[in-house]
């Protein structure tokens, strides 16, 4: 598939599809994490106040999920913000609508990856003849102590996620990934990633809707398999001081890189909603480094360094 920057003028976008589908998925998600967790999401409604709202799903101190959001929103406005127009400049200040789901699972034990997921559209000048609309999402995956299993498993499901949506769409929506989950301050991947992908409206609506679907409906069976093997790991004080070591790279790219966040601030979202991804618990610590040779050391020499996962 090809992204272009603008859409056949022809077709509009079906939100009421999209939005019936989202509020599935959410459900969906959710009953699967707590069947391995045996806790229930608690339900927060929220409304929007140009119009819409959302309901966000949050499981704080479960036997798995230390804490864990899926969040669902479909928001309208008056004037996009900057962060939606930076590579579009000609629909500043234009009415938007956008829904989507977004999650993130930061589980308890440090063998247990942390998860981040969703699926999105956008559509400009809704109340217009010529709506702009375009797809967007992806999942990645943000391990503090790596597998190979784990990263082949994980990288696998995202490639049969791309099955049927052209040649070569798997590799370049993990380049994707691999590009845009990177810390340029750090010099360090955030993960191992997995798919992303933005400003999708082609070939056609019901082709770009049908990559959005493929990708959300995978995200449980590239997860759950992984958190099922680790979430009962035994595990060390000094493992669990890593990871929330590492964690503190997971906040640090939230909140200076990442669209979703920049888009929800700058839109005037719901706050506690948007900052539902970041960790419970995080520490930093001056110029850390692991000791050579350590499970630590080999994160981050052999795990966070793009590679192609499936030919392992």
């Amino acid at each position: 598939m090809k992204n272009k920057k603008e859409n056949k003028s022809d077709v509009s976008p079906n939100i009421s599809a999209v939005k019936e589908y989202l509020l599935e998925l959410q459900n969906s998600i959710c009953s699967g994490l707590e069947k391995i967790d045996q806790h229930k999401f608690k339900e927060d409604k929220w409304s929007y106040e140009s119009g819409g709202g959302g309901q966000s799903r949050v499981l704080v101190d479960g036997a798995v999920i230390e804490k864990g959001g899926v969040n669902f929103s479909h928001v309208k406005g008056e004037a996009l913000p900057p962060s939606a127009t930076a590579q579009r400049s000609e629909l500043a200040g234009k009415s938007f609508e956008a829904l989507g789901v977004s999650l993130v699972i930061h589980p308890l034990n440090p063998y247990a990856p942390t998860s981040h997921a969703n699926v999105r559209l956008f559509v400009a000048g809704a109340d217009t003849q010529a709506p702009v609309w375009w797809f967007g999402g992806g999942f990645d995956l943000t391990p503090y102590y790596g597998f190979d299993e784990d990263a082949v498993h994980w990288h696998s499901s995202a490639r049969q996620a791309c099955e049927g949506f052209g040649e070569g769409a798997y590799e370049k929506y993990k380049s994707w990934c691999d590009d845009y989950f990177y810390l340029k301050h750090r010099d360090e991947q955030r993960g191992i990633g997995g798919l992303f992908f933005d400003d999708l409206n082609t070939p056609d609506f019901s082709t770009a809707f049908s990559f959005m679907r493929s990708v959300g409906d995978h995200y449980l069976s590239a997860y759950l398999p992984i958190l099922e093997r680790r979430h009962a790991t035994p595990w060390t004080d000094a493992e669990r001081q890593w990871q929330l070591y590492r964690r503190g790279r997971y906040v640090e790219f939230n909140l200076v890189f990442d669209r979703g966040t920049l888009f929800g601030l700058q839109s005037g979202g719901r706050t506690e909603s948007i900052l539902m991804s970041l960790p419970p618990l995080v520490r930093w610590e001056y110029g850390h480094s692991p000791e050579p040779g350590s499970a630590e050391q080999k994160l981050m020499d052999h795990y966070l360094v793009p590679r192609d996962w499936c030919a392992f």
